[in-house]
C-alpha cells in the first residue's frame, strides 16, 4: 500500500529513515549501485521528498506502528 513520507530520523548507525502517514517507518538509504536515492544525502532533498509516496510492505502485512526509542 502506498503512503506519504511525512518526515525523517536517523537511525542508531546514522541511517536516513523516513516516518510515512501511515505510522510505519522505512529506510530510504543512498547506496550506490544497489540503490540510488541522492536526494537522502541533503536536508533540501529530503523536503522536496515529503508527500511523496512509498510502497508501505508494513501496511500491506498488517503490522503494527513503528516507534522511536
Amino acid at each position: 500500500m502506498k503512503q506519504p513520507i511525512t518526515g525523517y530520523h536517523l537511525d542508531e548507525l546514522g541511517d536516513w529513515v523516513a516516518q510515512l502517514a501511515c505510522g510505519h517507518f522505512q529506510h530510504v538509504r543512498h547506496n550506490p549501485p544497489w540503490v540510488s536515492r541522492p536526494w537522502v544525502i541533503t536536508e533540501q532533498g529530503r523536503a522536496s521528498k515529503l508527500g511523496c509516496e512509498l510502497e508501505c510492505k508494513k501496511c500491506d502485512q498488517g503490522a503494527p506502528v513503528d516507534r522511536c526509542d
